[in-house]
């Protein structure tokens, strides 16, 4: 059965994003695309479209699961406060209508796309068009790729058993590597240490 997972490469200038129908190696791109905002000149416009772009993307294609870059940490204090917000409210969007989105790091992205951590855009969609099998040279959308690697990685993370997703220091979603207690009941059992009798 085919899961659609939605990846967002946030921010306020451009913001990608793409959605894919994943069957564990059978993956098909469904849509791909730029939403341009240095038009809007007001940065609570360009956060106004970022939510409505997203939230219409999850009400036409339904995913089950939403993928978001995490943001890379400049220097430029202005441009990460930014760039944050962006990603705040694409995230808001995704919760607004009942999905988790989950954050990679671009370096994670990166390794799990093409399994170097510093490839390029240019490699990263080289990879992208074989796993999709796509014909085209360039389809124009760059800015797009880092979305669909984005949402290729969610799935490939998901590939493995069922793992619990905690916060990391930095307040991103990651895998622990344990796996979920199914009840309480299989909690108390396997930590009986931790019952207090009153």
């Amino acid at each position: 059965m085919n899961s659609v997972i939605l990846g967002i490469d946030p921010g306020t200038v451009v913001m990608g994003y793409g959605l894919i129908a994943a069957n564990n190696n059978d993956i098909a791109l469904i849509e791909m695309g730029v939403l341009h905002l240095a038009k809007y000149k007001d940065h609570a416009e360009r956060l106004h479209r970022i939510f409505a772009k997203t939230e219409s993307l999850i009400k036409a294609h339904k995913p089950e699961s939403m993928a978001i870059e995490a943001p890379f940490f400049g220097k430029n204090v202005q441009s990460m406060l930014k760039l944050g917000r962006a990603q705040g409210v694409a995230m808001a969007a995704g919760m607004t209508n009942g999905l988790l989105a989950i954050e990679y790091a671009p370096r994670k992205v990166k390794q799990s796309v093409t399994g170097r951590g510093d490839a390029s855009k240019e490699q990263v969609w080289e990879i992208i068009k074989q796993v999709l099998h796509l014909q085209a040279d360039d389809f124009g959308y760059l800015d797009a790729t880092d979305a669909i690697a984005v949402a290729i990685c969610h799935h490939y993370q998901n590939r493995s058993p069922l793992k619990e997703i905690e916060r990391d220091s930095s307040g991103s979603f990651i895998k622990t590597g344990k796996k979920k207690k199914e009840t309480w009941g299989a909690f108390i059992a396997a930590n009986p240490e931790r019952i207090k009798l009153q």
